[in-house]
């Protein structure tokens, strides 16, 4: 596995097989095959509206429940996207009426960069899991991918990608909660990216979500007494 599609992600077919279907996901364009099972085929019309305004109202619960044609109940989990939901929490696809019963948000307008450090608290002590993207399962890139879609901003789908965007600080001083730090292995390759916090701490997915004690050299893990990742980078990607 390399990443999750979660309900309400919108996507083109590429490619399609007897059992399987490679897909590029419209929210970070990241490509891989899915289960033939899960593919459920819209309208360019209905696609192309979804990719416009489909990941503007955000799941903020852990997991909720959406019943589908007033009688299939859908567990759905945070950071899923409720496209073109009324004010009676129901949205239609093609055919089928959704009824999300549950609390959302709106990110059309982004939110404050404090919010990032709540939303990231919600993720706390998850188990890592390689391609996860949620509380049940997350890798380091995924992790700061969600919490950033929980503001309201897209960041690309692996640490190496991310590391890419946004303003490189020179110094760990320099740094705000909120802020990306990018780390490398032997090679050079950045490999783990996690998210400043105050006090000189980071939240990152590391065998659970967890926070850490960070300087110039890198993340120190205190039960070890050793530094776990080396630090490559800095980037503030929300001023």
């Amino acid at each position: 596995m390399t990443t999750q599609v979660l309900f309400g992600d919108s996507y083109k077919v590429i490619e399609e097989r007897a059992k399987w279907v490679r897909i590029r996901n419209s929210f970070d364009k990241y490509e891989g095959w899915i289960d033939r099972k899960q593919f459920f085929e819209i309208s360019e019309n209905v696609y192309k509206d979804i990719e416009k305004t489909g990941h503007q109202n955000l799941v903020l619960d852990l997991a909720a429940v959406v019943k589908v044609n007033e009688s299939q109940l859908q567990s759905i989990l945070i950071g899923s996207s409720l496209p073109n939901i009324n004010e009676e929490n129901k949205f239609e696809i093609e055919s089928l009426t959704f009824h999300f019963d549950g609390s959302f948000i709106n990110v059309s307008e982004k939110q404050s960069k404090s919010k990032l450090i709540e939303n990231s608290f919600m993720y706390l002590n998850a188990p890592y899991l390689w391609g996860g993207k949620t509380p049940f399962g997350i890798d380091c890139s995924g992790f700061t991918q969600m919490v950033y879609k929980l503001n309201g901003y897209k960041l690309p789908r692996d640490a190496y990608q991310q590391a890419e965007i946004g303003t490189t600080l020179s110094f760990v001083e320099e740094a705000e909660a909120g802020d990306l730090a990018f780390f490398d292995n032997e090679e050079g390759s950045i490999t783990h990216v996690g998210m400043l916090l105050d006090d000189g701490k980071i939240i990152h997915a590391s065998g659970k979500v967890r926070i850490d004690p960070i300087d110039h050299h890198g993340i120190y893990n205190i039960e070890n007494k050793t530094y776990s990742h080396k630090l490559r980078l800095i980037k503030k990607v929300i001023k």
